[in-house]
C-alpha cells in the first residue's frame, strides 16, 4: 500500500498580510492552499493507494464559503483521480455542541465518490474499505461528549480523563485483537500521543488534553500510525515498527512554529515493515523572530537596525523584532526608520515592551515626607538609574543652594 498522509490544514488561516486582488483571497490562504495543491499533486502524479488527512481543515467549524469552495476543489480532484481519500475530524473541524454539524460534514452527505468522513470511533475492514489494508479511525474526541455517550459522571477533569483514555484503549486493543493480522492494519487519530513535543520546546502533558498512551501507538500489530493534531513533525518510534508520525501543519501558522520545516509524508505500507518518506514543503513562507534589549540610551535605532535580517532574508518573510528597553528611552525608537528598513517584509511587527523599574522601597522608620527633596531625588536617580546621577544631584543641591540664598 502505498499511503500519502497529511494533516492540519487550517487553509483559512489568514492572520497576516493583506488580500491578493485578483482572486480576492488573503495573501496567507494561498500560502496554505499552494501547499495543498502540491499535496494533492503529489497524490495523483505518483499514483498512491490511498490518502489520510488527519484532521483540521480549517481554523474552526464555521469557515466562510469561499474557503469550502477552495477546499473543496481540492478533495474533488482526489476523487475525480479515483484515489481513497478518508477526512478525519479533527478538534478544529467539529462543533462543541452536540448534533450540530462539523466543518467537512459535506463529503459525507452528498456521498463524494472515493471519499470517505470518519466522525467516530471505528474499525474499518479490508472489504468495507476494498483495499489490501484495515483501518482504525479515532477522531477528535470531545470529553462532555464521550462522557455523555459513555455515561461517565465527574468532576475531577483528570479522573475523567483517566476513565476515558482507558476505554479508548480497550476499544482500540479489542479491534487489534480482532483484526485479520495477515493484513496491514493503519491506525488513524486525531489525539495528543504521550511523549510528544509540541513545539516550542513544550511537551503535552497529561490532564491537559485527551492523551492516547504511547505504548498503544507503537503496538507493533500496527503498521503505521497517522497522526494529526500536534504541528510539530515528529516520528515519535523512530527507527522502530510501527512508524507512529505527526507531519504537523502543512503551512507555518504562527511564530511558535518559525524553526519548523513542513512536511507531508508518503509511506510504503506492508505487514510488518514500513518505509516513511518524508517530503518537505517548499516555497513555505518564512517567520523570522528577533529579540533585542537595549543597554544604551545611545543610537538606538541604528542599533535595532541591525537586530533585524539582511534585506534578502526579509523579502517576502513575516517578521517580528521584539524590543525591552527602560520607558524613558520610548521616544528614541524610530519607528518609520525601521518600517522602512522591512519595507521588503511580507509584514512587519515592532513589538515594544518597555520596562517599568520596581520602586525602591523606604525602611520601616521611613515616610516620604520625612525626607528633604535632595533625599528624594537621590531615590529617584537610584530607581531609574540614571547615567550621571552624582552630577545631577550636585547640580540640585546649587540649585536648592540658590534659591535659599535668595530668600
Amino acid at each position: 500500500m502505498k499511503l500519502l498522509h497529511f494533516a492540519d490544514a487550517h487553509i483559512d488561516m489568514a492572520n497576516y498580510g493583506r488580500h491578493d486582488p485578483q482572486t480576492g483571497l488573503p495573501l496567507r490562504v494561498l500560502d496554505f492552499l499552494k501547499s495543498l495543491d502540491t499535496i494533492v499533486e503529489a497524490a495523483i502524479s505518483e499514483k498512491v493507494d490511498m490518502v489520510i488527512f488527519a484532521g483540521d481543515a480549517y481554523k474552526d467549524r464555521s469557515p466562510a464559503p469561499t474557503f469550502q469552495r477552495e477546499w473543496g476543489r481540492r478533495v474533488i480532484r482526489l476523487s475525480q483521480a479515483g484515489i481513497p481519500t478518508f477526512l478525519l475530524v479533527g478538534n478544529h473541524d467539529m462543533s462543541p455542541a452536540a448534533g450540530r454539524a462539523h466543518a467537512i460534514q459535506e463529503f459525507d452527505t452528498l456521498q463524494i465518490p472515493h471519499v470517505r468522513v470518519l466522525q467516530r470511533p471505528e474499525f474499518l475492514s479490508a472489504d468495507e474499505l476494498n483495499l489490501p489494508v484495515q483501518l482504525i479511525a479515532m477522531p477528535y474526541i470531545s470529553r462532555s461528549g464521550l462522557m455523555a455517550a459513555l455515561e461517565i459522571s465527574g468532576v475531577d477533569r483528570a479522573e475523567v480523563y483517566s476513565e476515558i483514555e482507558q476505554r479508548l484503549t480497550d476499544l482500540i486493543k479489542e479491534w487489534l485483537d480482532n483484526a485479520d493480522h495477515s493484513l496491514p492494519i493503519i491506525l488513524t487519530a486525531h489525539a495528543s500521543v504521550q511523549g510528544a513535543a509540541y513545539g516550542s520546546e513544550r511537551t503535552v502533558m497529561l490532564g491537559s488534553d485527551l492523551v492516547l498512551p504511547a505504548s498503544l501507538v507503537k503496538d507493533k500489530r500496527l503498521d503505521y500510525v497517522a497522526l494529526g493534531h500536534i504541528h510539530k513533525p515528529q516520528d515519535l518510534n523512530e527507527g522502530a515498527h510501527p512508524p507512529v508520525i505527526y507531519p504537523g501543519s502543512i503551512e507555518r501558522v504562527d511564530f511558535g512554529e518559525a524553526k519548523d520545516d513542513k512536511f507531508f509524508v508518503i509511506a510504503e505500507v506492508t505487514k510488518g515493515e514500513t518505509q516513511v518518506e518524508w517530503r518537505k514543503l517548499e516555497g513555505v513562507r518564512p517567520f523570522i523572530d528577533r529579540r533585542a534589549i537595549l543597554k544604551s540610551g545611545e543610537n538606538v535605532t541604528e542599533t535595532l537596525k541591525a537586530e533585524l535580517p539582511s534585506p534578502e532574508e526579509m523579502n517576502g518573510a513575516i517578521i517580528r523584532l521584539t524590543v525591552e528597553y527602560p520607558r524613558e528611552w520610548d521616544t528614541l525608537i524610530d519607528d518609520g526608520a525601521l518600517r522602512k528598513q522591512a519595507e521588503n517584509a511580507f509584514e512587519f511587527h515592532l513589538v515594544k515592551r518597555p520596562q517599568v523599574e520596581a520602586r525602591i522601597r523606604l525602611p520601616a522608620d521611613q515616610t516620604v515626607s520625612s525626607l528633604s527633596p535632595l533625599d528624594l531625588l537621590d531615590q529617584y536617580w537610584k530607581a531609574s538609574h540614571t547615567e550621571g546621577a552624582e552630577e545631577l544631584q550636585k547640580l540640585a543641591q546649587e540649585i536648592l543652594a540658590g534659591e535659599e540664598e535668595s530668600e
